[in-house]
Order: structure tokens, then C-alpha cells, then sequence
């Protein structure tokens, strides 16, 4: 049977991910393709566990290194439970987040190294990557807006962080995407949420 395709949604808050992982796999279903939907942090019974403790509770509940290492806990739970028996089923994967969250916002922002970051994926998930991550982009005052819409006053201890912080995660994933040209695509979120799902399709026509 060959292996499904692994699929990863990209980018700051308010930029439309959750809205475009559900939207994403039903086109793809709609072309024939058994797919199943997920998320970061979670997508399996620990990784759901480790999500309340990531973001619930006060934002210096963490320290930076503690951080780090829970959602790497996390992901390697949900890459064994959840990622690959899927893909070995030959499913398509489609993720709301994935590692580069943790190398924008553990690494560009929270002062740990991308390097040991890295490593800590290889420890727990084997250094598993999408065979394609699409960073949705917008203008940081549109995605403000829609995250402000979206939370009404109630972020998570994440999300609620201030806008410099927002502005250096936008600066790590696109640096991210300038380094590996080759499994990121750029897609632009302004619009309506069918325009932007055709885009993204349309960053997907060659897998």
C-alpha cells in the first residue's frame, strides 16, 4: 500500500488554520482521498492531556525550556498514535500545526535554540516532517483583528501574549519558509475562506 501524504497548516494566530484544515479535507476527500483531521498540540489521548497544560493557566506558567519540552511530549505522542499508522494505512494527514510552531514560537521567540528544538524532534517523533507545509500569511493588524473576533477577550495563555511577540513568531515562520523552499509553500488567508482553500489546493497539485 503506499504511504498517505502528510499535510501541515502553518502560521500565527487569527491567520484561519482550524477553518482551512476542515475546509482542506473535505476537498480532498471530495477527490477520492481518505483523509483524517488533527491538530498541535494534541491529536491523541496524551497529547490532548498535555494540551490543557499548555494553555491553560497564567502566561509565565512555563518556563521557556519547560515549554519546549511538553509540546515536544506532545508531538511525539501524537506523531506515534495518531501520524503514522495513518499514513502507513496509506491516509492523507492534514495537521493544524506541526513542528515549525515550535521552532517560531519555542525557537524565534521563547529563546531556545532552533537546533535544540530539532533535536528533541528527533528524540521523540523521529525527525518526522510534512511532505508539504502551507504557511498561510496575513498582514498582522487583519490577523489581530480576526484573532480578537475569534477569542472574544478569552486567548489562551499563548495566543494572549502581546503583539511583539506575534510579530517575531510572523519573522521565525517566515524565515522558516525562506530556508526550505522546498517543502513550504506561501499561501495569502485575505479573503473568503473558499478562495483561500482553493489556493491552498492549488499549492498541493503536484503531490
Amino acid at each position: 500500500m503506499a504511504r498517505g501524504r502528510f499535510i501541515a497548516l502553518e502560521g500565527g494566530e487569527g491567520v484561519g488554520k482550524s477553518t482551512q484544515v476542515r475546509a482542506l479535507a473535505a476537498a480532498l476527500r471530495g477527490r477520492g482521498h481518505d483523509v483524517i483531521e488533527t491538530r498541535e498540540p494534541g491529536g491523541s489521548e496524551g497529547a490532548e492531556a498535555i494540551r490543557r497544560l499548555l494553555l491553560e493557566g497564567s502566561a509565565d506558567r512555563w518556563t521557556p525550556g519547560a515549554e519546549a519540552l511538553l509540546f515536544a511530549a506532545a508531538r511525539a505522542d501524537h506523531v506515534a498514535k495518531t501520524i503514522r499508522p495513518a499514513l502507513e494505512a496509506g491516509r492523507w494527514v492534514v495537521t493544524d500545526r506541526f513542528l515549525d510552531s515550535s521552532l517560531a514560537y519555542q525557537g524565534g521567540t521563547g529563546g531556545i535554540s532552533i537546533g535544540q528544538l530539532r533535536q528533541l524532534h528527533q528524540v521523540g517523533s523521529d525527525g518526522l516532517l510534512p511532505d508539504r507545509t502551507l504557511l498561510l500569511t496575513l498582514p498582522a493588524e487583519e490577523a489581530a483583528r480576526r484573532a480578537e473576533a475569534r477569542d472574544r477577550g478569552a486567548s489562551d495563555r499563548i495566543g494572549g501574549r502581546d503583539a511583539g511577540y506575534h510579530a517575531k513568531v510572523a519573522e521565525g515562520f517566515a524565515s522558516l519558509a525562506a530556508g526550505e523552499p522546498e517543502r513550504f509553500r506561501l499561501v495569502d488567508a485575505l479573503g473568503d475562506a473558499a478562495t483561500v482553500t482553493g489556493r491552498l489546493l492549488a499549492a498541493l497539485e503536484d503531490l
